[in-house]
This record gives structure tokens, C-alpha cells and sequence, in this order.
């Protein structure tokens, strides 16, 4: 048997690898910080093995509470992942899983894979509508890689779209995948009305060094670039400096920030409520957002989410923050998750690439909804 992880957001360490039944692993920390939690690897010749991997570290990881009720997913083809029997000790995270071919991969979330998000672009600017931007180089001189929607006419509002600020939540890239594919759908009578009123800039992904390296939070630089937006740095946290920049230029009326969570098993959104210019008319704009992507789709809830900030103790570091308070507008994070929707359970695959994707349309409604009530 043999344990890799040098491929694209490959993150394992083996301490042994003799005994199917005592495989032992650790989970390599985020560069230049402690953190980590996201995992990917492959496991080779052990077709037909009873297999146990054992993460030994999995209890000094970022976030304990996200192995409670949580199931490692699994691969033989890279396409089709599925979730494998899963057991947390309170010190280490058990695989047991017994492969069927000689070649299996596992990982916390299904991989969002660089080549898979270079032909998301490039697929992209082959439509008219689209106009590609490099907005600048990552530390690891990768593009960021920008997706402009529409074009910036007078009366129109600017809308924008960011994704994987956190390399390992790669289900908001699956999320940004299906957003593209329903703006971009000429069949598609909400992506239509929202294109007559609206322009958009989509950023699939903030973090691509991240995301290579197989981080869970941090870019190359060891930055969590969620808690940068107040003073960005071209040294330490230069995807976020590009971003707002460009902000600056085209305006914000309208902020999503897509995220997964580790512990709590739904999708919800963080709104901005604790910044010092939060009014009722932000509230009335959060409420009906809200609102409206619950009538919109079963995935998504209301009751589960993150305690509120306080009125004025909101950390302006967090991007949804820092956008309402500096563009004031409607500035959200969704959160979806690393786990299943206990709201609408799937025992085999869990949340997926493909739930991610298909709830996508769905926000992108209670956008327009919003819209016709002249609250964006």
C-alpha cells in the first residue's frame, strides 16, 4: 500500500502505512500558521483491504465541532464522491472505508480542482456577455481571475459575487459554478431580469495558492484573507487589495461572500447587523433576502446560523463587514456545509458538488426579489 497527497490540494502526512487495519496519518498545517483541518490524499493497492486511516492530529484541528456527525467523502474517479463511515475519538478522525479498486481518494470536501476552475473561466469568456479581468497575481504568481457580467451602463447596479476566500470551503466554488451557469443561461428568465438591472463581477476564486497548497484558510503568505479587508497588503494579502481596488472603481450595491462551515450542518447567512451604520432599512434589506431564498429553495433556513454581532462590535476585518460599512449595501456571507443539510439529509452523498451547484439559482432569485422591491 502507498499514501500520496503532491497533487493539486493534496494535504497528508504518513506516519505509517504497513497495516490496513492501523493506517496512520497527520493533517499538514495552513504554511506559516497552525491551522488546519482540510485533508486530501490517495490511498493505492489496497482493493478488497478492510482499511482503517487513522488522522491522528485531528484533534488539535481548527475546528473540533466540525467532526461531530461528520463523514469523510471518498473517490474512485475524481467525479462521483461519497461519503465513507467516519469516526472521531475526540483525538483522532477514523476512515474506515474498504476500497473496491486499487485506487481511491479521500478528502474532507469533494476537491475543487485548478483545472476544472481554468476551463470554468475560459468556458466563461466565450460568451459575449462576459469580459475576463486578471485583477492582479497571487504570492504564488497564480491570476486572479475575475468574471464580469454585463456591461456597467448608467442606472445599473454593480453586484458582486467572491467565493474561497478560505481555499478548503471548496464547496463555494461548486456554489459559484452553478451561479455562472444560470446567469449565463439564455433560457433562464430570472438571469434575464437580473442582466437588464444589474452587472455582475464574480471572483470564483479568492484564494487560488490556498487552494493548490491544500489549505483550509490561508493564502501562500499564511494570511486568512477574511480578516484582512480593513487594510489589505500587496505583501501579505494582495488578493484582497486587487479586489477592493477594483471595488472602488466599479462600486458595491450588492455583496456575496460564499463560505462553508465546518460545524453546523445547514445552510444559513451571516449577515453584517453589528457595523456601526447598520439602520432598519439594512435589516429590512437582510429580512427579505432572507426571506426570500427560503421561499426560493428547502436547502436553505433561518433557525441555524451565527449568534448576531452586538450593535457596533462587528469585526470590519471580515469582508461582508467591511463592504456594508464602506460601500453601504446589502453585504452577506452564505454559509453552506462540510457535513450534510440535516434540514434535507442525503446519507450518500451528503451536501455535494451538485446540491451546492443546484442551490446556486436559488439566491440569484431572492436577488431579483429584492430588486423589485427597490431594495438593492
Amino acid at each position: 500500500m502507498h499514501i500520496t497527497s503532491a497533487f493539486d490540494s493534496g494535504n497528508i502526512e504518513v506516519v505509517s502505512c504497513q497495516d490496513a487495519q492501523d493506517i496512520r496519518l497527520t493533517i499538514r498545517p495552513d504554511h506559516n500558521t497552525e491551522k488546519f483541518q482540510w485533508f486530501h490524499f490517495a490511498l493505492h493497492g489496497a482493493a478488497g483491504q478492510d482499511c482503517r486511516l487513522n488522522l491522528t492530529n485531528a484533534g488539535k484541528a481548527a475546528y473540533q465541532d466540525g467532526w461531530k456527525g461528520y463523514q469523510a467523502v471518498a473517490s474512485y474517479d475524481r467525479d462521483t464522491w461519497f461519503r465513507v463511515e467516519t469516526e472521531f475519538d475526540g483525538e483522532t478522525l477514523t476512515l474506515v472505508h474498504t476500497p473496491e479498486r486499487d485506487l481511491v481518494y479521500f478528502a474532507y470536501f469533494a476537491p475543487y480542482p485548478a483545472e476544472r476552475h481554468r476551463d470554468l473561466i475560459a468556458s466563461c469568456q466565450d460568451d459575449d456577455r462576459v469580459q475576463y479581468h486578471c485583477l492582479g497575481l497571487t504570492p504564488d504568481g497564480q491570476s486572479l481571475d475575475m468574471l464580469q457580467i454585463g456591461t456597467a451602463d448608467e442606472g445599473k447596479k454593480a453586484c458582486w459575487i467572491i467565493a474561497r476566500q478560505h481555499p478548503g470551503e471548496t464547496m463555494a466554488e461548486w456554489w459559484m459554478e452553478g451561479c455562472l451557469a444560470a446567469l449565463l443561461d439564455d433560457t433562464d428568465a430570472v438571469s434575464h431580469a437580473l442582466l437588464d438591472q444589474c452587472v455582475f463581477y464574480l471572483v470564483p476564486n479568492m484564494n487560488p495558492d490556498g487552494s493548490r497548497r491544500g489549505h483550509l484558510r490561508h493564502n501562500a503568505n499564511g494570511t486568512d484573507l477574511n480578516r484582512a479587508w480593513r487594510q489589505p497588503s500587496l505583501e501579505t494579502s494582495p488578493e484582497v487589495y486587487h479586489v477592493r481596488q477594483m471595488m472602488e472603481q466599479t462600486g458595491v450595491d450588492f455583496f456575496f461572500d460564499v463560505h462553508g462551515d465546518e460545524g453546523l450542518p445547514y445552510n444559513f447567512i451571516a449577515g453584517a447587523e453589528g457595523i456601526p451604520g447598520w439602520s432598519l432599512q439594512k435589516q429590512t434589506q437582510l429580512d427579505t433576502f432572507k426571506l426570500a431564498l427560503t421561499a426560493a429553495s428547502p436547502e436553505f433556513q433561518t433557525e441555524f446560523g451565527y449568534e448576531v454581532d452586538k450593535p457596533g462590535e462587528a469585526n470590519l476585518d471580515i469582508g461582508s463587514n467591511f463592504i456594508a460599512q464602506h460601500f453601504d449595501c446589502l453585504s452577506m456571507t452564505l454559509e453552506m456545509p462540510f457535513k450534510d443539510n440535516a434540514a434535507l439529509p442525503n446519507p450518500v452523498v451528503g451536501w455535494s458538488p451538485e446540491r451546492a451547484a443546484a442551490f446556486a439559482p436559488a439566491n440569484l432569485k431572492a436577488l431579483l426579489h429584492c430588486l423589485k422591491h427597490d431594495l438593492i
